[in-house]
């Protein structure tokens, strides 16, 4: 599975992303322009030391992200995660190479990139109106067990 975040802002959010990538062995891709440095002390410390075991890459824009992973690709689906999307995250078959795509704390995924390709565009769902959306790193977890509970949790290491 890949984990992609277009142009994350928060460090927290995106520590405890690289955290979830190491222990899940997920590939991390992170598509430029940062809110923050690479270097930041929150950053390292919600990614604690889990850093050097997380499989990640950083890309200065999104077509350079595409053109690396040789998009698009007969076995890998690109899934778009933002309110409002017409399917349920758990509604979908996901694949073993599959990228799940995730915009910006502030913003979200372009409405453009959306709309190309409502048919894959998922959301999570949310029961309370006044609630305006799920923190980042809580959406990542909850489409990424999932999509790694449909493949059988294939990469589980004995408990």
């Amino acid at each position: 599975m890949h984990v992609v975040l277009v142009e994350p802002e928060i460090p927290p959010n995106t520590g405890n992303i690289a955290r979830l990538c190491a222990a899940t062995r997920t590939v991390l891709h992170l598509i430029e322009p940062l809110g923050f440095r690479l270097d930041d002390a929150s950053l390292r410390r919600a990614g604690m030391d889990y850093w050097r075991h997380v499989d990640w890459h950083r890309w200065p824009n999104w077509a350079a992200f595409g053109a690396g992973l040789g998009h698009p690709h007969p076995h890998r689906q690109t899934w778009f995660v933002e309110a409002g999307g017409p399917i349920r995250y758990d509604a979908v078959k996901f694949g073993p190479d599959d990228c799940l795509v995730f915009g910006r704390e502030t913003a979200g995924l372009p409405r453009d990139w959306l709309e190309a390709d409502p048919g894959h565009w998922l959301r999570l769902p949310m029961f309370n109106p006044a609630a305006r959306s799920l923190n980042l790193a809580s959406c990542v977890a909850v489409v990424l067990f999932e999509a790694l509970r449909q493949q059988g949790f294939a990469k589980e290491t004995a408990p």
